[in-house]
């Protein structure tokens, strides 16, 4: 550790020839009397005062024993199992890590009583959030608190087969309380009035230069100042937007010129952007990140005084609605499933497809004439059945690839036995065919929750009393902070992907909060983009048969890999070896093995793809690059 030596110096001790020695200077470190020089720190650790040294904000900090009620492996989650033979306080995740072999094996684990937890953990908030973000403040768990352990407890007891998703419920099966769970977390569909506002907000946040304006050092004014002068800028560029589009509504925004009047307003327009986000990932890749810093700001308590309102109000979500209306019971009808069905075309006939596309429609006809109450109307019961299937079409544009790449890997590799050395994965077969299987797995769960963890993440960064600290993180200035919800939330999804694979190979520390992923922005910003590394690599797969239709591309194919199953599994022998060995990043602390370094890895080999001798397959497919349109 570094020390000023030029600010630190203890009292000096008078020598027989009147000199003084003792002082920790540099002309005493360099003199003759310098075995006499005692660090400060040790006099201070020697007399019992001595406080704990600094460490940097992204160092691992001292050693020292788990808080009272968290998990003694993590430190950072609540105790919940005791391990009989060890005598010490796991979560689940960490159990199952700890005891997965040898001699560990046969330990035992009993369930800590929920009362004695639930005191535990009130008491090891604060000291948690610390750790996990370097918050000062205590953060306010309350309102999610409940519910994630609901979930949790769900979780450990439900079979593995229904913790994943075959708990979606299948045509002609009882749906039960599934899409009342799933609804609370599905945002409204926007109306074609909302989009007009929509286009206005994304224009006015194209233009804006908020986060150029705030996250800097070293500005004349103060940070609050500053973050009041920008939103008042903005909302006043929306204003003159909404004069532009719509004469009458503006007059009345420009009456008496008082934000604070027209509150409702921005909160109305702010709410409709992020809704807009949670349901089109790949929409507002610029804006949507200068929409929730300036909100997440507007948080603080200085900048609410300033402005003398909040920018912040709830997201509308189907069972909001539903709920508002006394119409919850549509959720629980069978027919939801008819009315929110996906509609596949591929290797089915024209006429089973028009046969599911009419019983569609007269399944949301009959919900929507059944489910209409005073002050919701038809429309707004179609509003919420599109809405839930726009949820079925995020889960298939996202989370399927993960589920095909499953699939391929266990139709072409063996668990244990490689079948020739061409298919041969990197180090030991059966140990990497388990990390990629479990890896794929759990970004299936990972996006299968996907609103959920986006509804925490936005909670987490819109906290009133969690701040953040702007650091230079290695990739910038990044503001970083705490992300309790989502952090509990991932636990609960990795300890469920556990479950389902039987065996966990490699790390299983997740980062939140910290200089690899700063807070929970970043977090979804990264698993978000799963999607664009899995489809393309499916598309390019699912196509590969169909050049053979040619001759010529026939012939190249059997020429360079011998057969079209050849060609596939050296596409994907290479992408299960190389896209998940770790690389990605400047050291191995920030890659490796750990939850997030798996993803990193994946990144790290598409941007080597043009170097790979079946690149050209891959362009005869349609690819045009991991970000396109496919």
């Amino acid at each position: 550790m570094a020390v000023n030596i030029s600010s630190v110096s203890i009292e000096p001790t008078l020598q027989p020839d009147g000199s003084t020695s003792g002082n920790f200077t540099l002309e005493n470190i360099l003199g003759t009397n310098h075995e006499a020089v005692e660090h400060p720190r040790l006099k201070e650790k020697d007399s019992g005062d001595a406080t704990e040294p600094g460490h940097g904000w992204d160092e691992e900090s001292a050693v020292r024993p788990a808080a009272d009620g968290f998990c003694i492996e993590c430190e950072d989650q609540p105790a919940q199992v005791v391990c009989d033979t060890c005598v010490d306080n796991y979560c689940e995740v960490c159990f199952a890590a700890q005891h997965r072999k040898g001699s560990r094996k046969k330990h035992i684990a009993k369930p800590i009583p929920s009362s004695a937890k639930s005191r535990s953990v009130q008491n090891g908030v604060a000291e948690d959030v610390k750790k996990n973000g370097e918050q000062e403040n205590d953060v306010d768990m309350d309102d999610s608190d409940e519910e994630l352990d609901r979930i949790s407890i769900e979780a450990s007891k439900a079979p593995v087969s229904t913790q994943l998703l075959g708990a979606q419920p299948t045509i002609g099966s009882k749906v039960g309380e599934w899409f009342i769970d799933r609804s609370k977390y599905i945002p409204l569909r926007l109306t074609y009035g909302e989009r007009k506002y929509l286009r206005l907000l994304d224009a006015a946040l194209q233009v804006s230069e908020y986060t150029d304006k705030i996250d800097t050092l070293g500005f004349g004014l103060s940070k609050p100042k500053r973050i009041v002068h920008q939103i008042r800028e903005l909302c006043a560029i929306l204003s003159g937007l909404v004069l532009a589009a719509d004469y009458k509504q503006g007059q009345e925004l420009f009456t008496d010129r008082d934000f604070q009047s027209n509150a409702d307003f921005y909160q109305t327009i702010f709410e409709l952007g992020r809704r807009h986000k949670i349901m089109n990932p790949d929409k507002m890749r610029t804006t949507y990140g200068k929409l929730i810093y300036l909100l997440q700001d507007s948080q603080s308590p200085d900048v609410r005084d300033m402005l003398s309102f909040s920018c912040v109000k709830p997201i509308i979500s189907v069972y909001t609605v539903l709920e508002e209306k006394d119409a919850l019971d549509m959720l629980r009808d069978d027919l939801i499933m008819v009315a929110t069905q996906e509609i596949y075309s591929e290797g089915r006939s024209k006429r089973e497809v028009q046969r599911d596309i009419k019983n569609k429609e007269r399944a949301i006809e009959t919900l929507a004439s059944k489910y209409q109450r005073s002050g919701l109307n038809q429309e707004q019961v179609r509003q919420c059945i599109y809405s839930i299937g726009d949820n079925h079409a995020f889960l298939r544009t996202n989370r399927d690839p993960c589920e095909k790449m499953i699939t391929y890997l266990k139709q072409y590799f063996h668990p244990t036995q490689a079948k020739d050395n061409k298919s041969r994965l990197s180090h030991d077969h059966a140990k990497q065919y388990a990390y990629v299987l479990q890896s794929l797995t759990l970004w299936r769960e990972i996006l299968h929750d996907m609103f959920r963890l986006w509804s925490l993440a936005e909670q987490d960064l819109l906290a009133e009393n969690v701040p953040y600290r702007l650091r230079d993180t290695g990739q910038g200035l990044n503001r970083v902070q705490a992300a309790p919800k989502t952090f509990r939330m991932m636990h609960t999804i990795l300890h469920r992907a556990q479950q389902s694979v039987g065996t966990w190979i490699g790390s299983s520390a997740i980062h939140m909060g910290d200089h690899n992923v700063p807070n929970a922005l970043m977090f979804i910003d990264k698993y978000s983009q799963i999607y664009r590394i899995l489809l393309p690599i499916c598309n390019t797969l699912s196509q590969i048969p169909s050049l053979t239709e040619k001759p010529a591309l026939r012939s190249y194919i059997e020429d360079d890999f011998g057969s079209i199953d050849n060609c596939m599994r050296e596409i994907l022998c290479d992408f299960f070896q190389h896209g998940f060995d770790g690389s990605g990043a400047d050291n191995f602390f920030d890659a490796g093995s750990c939850i997030d370094g798996r993803l990193t890895s994946a990144w790290n080999w598409c941007a080597q793809l043009e170097k790979k001798r079946y690149f050209p397959v891959f362009l005869l497919t349609g690819f045009v690059g991991f970000d396109g349109d496919w």
